[in-house]
This record gives structure tokens, C-alpha cells and sequence, in this order.
């Protein structure tokens, strides 16, 4: 019971939701409970329904940071970028993180893939998907002929955002240029996003990841087009075994796609 719960309580903080209780209180003497017991409870008063928009309208990502931009303009090798990312204090999640995560694998790779942002055990490795999610990662690799001494791994930002919450659009943004001179110096033929974040910040869309995943698009890299797929996150796929049916569908488009 005891494991149970500590797991349970594990994949809500790698959910990002690290309270059990909401930012505000409420007030429940003002629905007309006296607050005695249960006896009151079905004196109080029924609160209307909050009415919901089923689609917000998306919020359209920022601008690349400029300081960063001047950056990776300096950087002809990723030691180098590596080196530029050490000093970079354009990316706030870098005051809460212990280490950047830059990549994991091949220098030069035909094919590359990027996550959303590294997990706690990426923050205390340094690099990318050496988790949980990235040992599936590894597995699912290893069943079309690839391992890390054929692929570059990266994410959309380098630093854990507190709680292994999604990063905002300007800590994105922030990466965005790091990210852009990271993919023209691997100089993949193939790439991979691995998840919703990724998939919306890379390539700009707002779709969901169901809707997004297993279609080939076009991604500009250095004046070339260059074949990009999204497909379903690892973490996604402990937490939905069934969706592995739909991740092996893609795997087999990219594996398709490095052979041809």
C-alpha cells in the first residue's frame, strides 16, 4: 500500500501539481455552512455552474530573445554553443535548475529528436531522457536498429521548470534560438518531436499532439526542408500503455524514412 501511494503521489509531481490545495480559500460559511459537522452540509447552498469556452483562443508564442540570437550567432561548433548556453541568463527556469541539459548521443546525427524539458532525473544528470521516459525512449530505438550512438537527443528548453511544470512560452522562446542553432549544427535528414510542447513550439502549431502525430511536415534548417514527424511523448506512454500501438505506427514511418 505504502509503494502504491508513494507512486501515485510520484506521478502527480511529475505532473507538475505539487499542492494539494488550491491558491485560494474558500469561504464555506458564506454558502450557509455553519461549519458544525456533517449535519450542516446539506444546508449549503448549491453554487451555480461556471460556465466554460471549449476553445480558447491560442496565445500566440513570443518573439525569439534577442540576447540569445546575437548568442548562437558566435557558436560554430556545439562545444562551443554549449559553452555560450553556460552563461546565457536569458532563461529564468536556470535560477531554480541544478544543471543545463544540453544533448544526449551523436554530435552529428541523421536523426534528432526533442522533447519538452528535462525531469528531475535529467536535472541531476545533466542531460536528457535518462529517466524513466528515456530508458522507453531507448527501448523504443532500440526496436528499429538505433541507439544514442545514432541519434541526438535534446529538449525545446535546457533547464527543469520547478516541478517538472510545462515551460512557458518565453522560457521557449528564450531556448528558441539555442534550439535553432543546435538542429543546423547536428544537421539531422530526420526529426522528431517527441510530444505536444515540442510539437507546438517547433513547429509553431496548435493542435494537440492526437491530431499532430504520425503526418510528415517540412521544417526549415539551415536553407534546406527537412522531413519532421510528431509523435506521442514516452512519459505519455507509461502513464497510456495503449497508446505504444500508435507510437510503434510512427516508428515505423521514421525507420522508413532513415532507410529510404
Amino acid at each position: 500500500m505504502r509503494d502504491a501511494v508513494a507512486a501515485y503521489l510520484d506521478w502527480w509531481e511529475e505532473a507538475g501539481v505539487l499542492d494539494a490545495v488550491g491558491k485560494e480559500a474558500t469561504n464555506w460559511f458564506a454558502h450557509g455552512n455553519s461549519g458544525r459537522g456533517p449535519a450542516s452540509v446539506a444546508r449549503v447552498a448549491p453554487v451555480p455552474p461556471v460556465s466554460v469556452p471549449f476553445k480558447t483562443p491560442p496565445r500566440p508564442a513570443p518573439a525569439d530573445d534577442p540576447r540569445a540570437r546575437d548568442l548562437v550567432a558566435q557558436a560554430g561548433t556545439l562545444d562551443e554553443l554549449h559553452g555560450l548556453l553556460k552563461g546565457f541568463e536569458g532563461c529564468g527556469l536556470r535560477a531554480t535548475a541544478k544543471n543545463l541539459c544540453f544533448y544526449r548521443g551523436s554530435p552529428r546525427a541523421r536523426l534528432m529528436l526533442i522533447g519538452e524539458a528535462p525531469g528531475r532525473d535529467e536535472d541531476l544528470a545533466g542531460k536528457p531522457f535518462v529517466g524513466r521516459a528515456g530508458q522507453l525512449l531507448n527501448r523504443m530505438l532500440s526496436a528499429i536498429g538505433l541507439d544514442e550512438s545514432k541519434v541526438h537527443i535534446a529538449n525545446t528548453v535546457y533547464w527543469r521548470p520547478p516541478g517538472n511544470r510545462t515551460p512557458t512560452p518565453e522560457e521557449t522562446a528564450a531556448c528558441a534560438p539555442f534550439l535553432t542553432r543546435q538542429m543546423e549544427l547536428v544537421d539531422p535528414s530526420v526529426v522528431v518531436l517527441l510530444g505536444g510542447v515540442a510539437a507546438k513550439s517547433v513547429l509553431g502549431l496548435t493542435d494537440g499532439i492526437l491530431k499532430l502525430r504520425g503526418k510528415w511536415r517540412s521544417l526549415a534548417i539551415a536553407g534546406r526542408e527537412v522531413r519532421t514527424l510528431a509523435t506521442l511523448h514516452p512519459a505519455y506512454l507509461l502513464r497510456t500503455p495503449a497508446a505504444k500501438r500508435q507510437a510503434w505506427q510512427d516508428l515505423l514511418l521514421i525507420d522508413a524514412a532513415l532507410r529510404g
